[in-house]
């Protein structure tokens, strides 16, 4: 296998434990060094990865032994931390959204590409068995042509339980930016691409109170809408609806239902890996669950960031940045359909990923 791929993390919260624990004893790759702003979290992280070193943000940038930055921080630093890294030449890996606008996402692949560096993005959890069965299922007709899919998130908000929850709801927040990158791209997985969108939003209250930790009781502003919905246009012909929403209570809607001429697929909620896709064959009178039949088994945050060193040129990586480019464009295109009452059309192009066969853990952890 050679040397491991060396990866520098910059941004240690509650995310980067389960990144952590996929990465930390990977025989592909090795921590380090790590950096977050509370110099005391880096030092306390350090400390339980052998070889790791705690560093600030700019030394670990710098630190030329660094093959891989993998981005956890906050939405809004996203762009500037990834940027920098390019710059230093090192590819990146940044959990979802790539940026919260478009035009920073396209700048972070224009300076790679210039670059000649890689850049992966999450979510990784529709390369996972969930996701990855149900694809099958499309692919191998067992619905026949599908023609249709629906995609639903409703919560009644982040703030219940987090304690810092503010970037919820400020700009680059919402529950489009914040959930909608798993829901796009398993739809992506599944039917292909997206041309157009049109999208509708909505906001229900102007401020909302934190519910738990040292600031429970606070109340923080709302400056984006709450509740968004629309319809993606995917170039197989295929019409998805999706509806994000951090203003509701609970549904017993599928987290993604694909309808196609023979059948009817339920999806397992695509922020999870695993999951039971279950099909309703046309004629018959129930629901049969689906066994696992392809995508990465009892896999964790993380695998995107494997897939992505492992990929070669043969097998592209399936969590990259062109995807990430378009799931973002979608998003903030509808948000702009939304605004102005206006079809859009979009400007990337991206292929459907490589499908992932059926990997057991073992195979893949090796």
């Amino acid at each position: 296998m050679g040397d491991p791929h060396r990866v520098g993390v910059v941004g240690l919260g509650v995310i980067s434990r389960a990144y952590l624990d996929t990465l930390a004893n990977h025989p592909a790759l090795s921590i380090a060094a790590v950096a977050d702003l509370d110099a005391s979290r880096s030092a306390a992280v350090a400390a339980t990865i052998p070889g790791a070193e705690a560093l600030s943000v700019e030394r670990l940038l710098a630190r030329p032994d660094v093959q891989t930055v993998l981005n956890l921080t906050i939405p809004a630093a996203h762009a500037d931390i990834s940027l920098g890294a390019i710059d230093a030449g090192r590819s990146v890996y940044v959990e979802k959204p790539l940026a919260v606008t478009f035009s920073d996402g396209r700048s972070i692949l224009e300076r790679a590409a210039t670059a000649g560096v890689r850049v992966g993005c999450a979510p990784d959890t529709v390369l996972g068995t969930g996701t990855q069965t149900a694809r099958a299922a499309i692919d191998d007709g067992l619905i026949g042509r599908p023609m249709s899919a629906s995609a639903v998130m409703v919560t009644p908000g982040h703030e219940r339980w987090h304690p810092n929850p503010d970037f919820y709801y400020a700009p680059g927040g919402g529950p489009l930016l914040d959930m909608g990158p798993y829901y796009i791209s398993a739809l992506i997985h599944l039917l292909g691409p997206v041309h157009a969108v049109s999208g509708a939003a909505s906001r229900l209250r102007a401020e909302r109170v934190i519910g738990s930790g040292p600031r429970a009781g606070q109340r923080i502003p709302v400056e984006v809408d709450t509740h968004v919905t629309g319809v993606l246009e995917h170039t197989s012909g295929a019409l998805s609806t999706l509806t994000t929403s951090f203003d509701g209570v609970a549904t017993t809607a599928a987290p993604i239902e694909v309808h196609g001429e023979t059948g009817t697929l339920a999806v397992p909620d695509p922020n999870n890996f695993d999951g039971t896709a279950r099909l309703f064959a046309l004629g018959g009178t129930e629901w049969h669950a689906l066994e696992p039949r392809a995508g990465y088994a009892e896999a964790s945050r993380g695998i995107g960031l494997i897939d992505l060193v492992t990929a070669d040129d043969r097998r592209p990586p399936r969590a990259s940045g062109d995807l990430a480019l378009h799931v973002l464009e979608t998003m903030t295109a509808l948000l702009r359909s939304a605004a102005d009452g206006k079809r859009i059309e979009l400007t990337t192009v991206v292929q459907r990923p490589a499908p992932v066969p059926l990997t057991a853990a073992e195979a893949w952890k090796a």
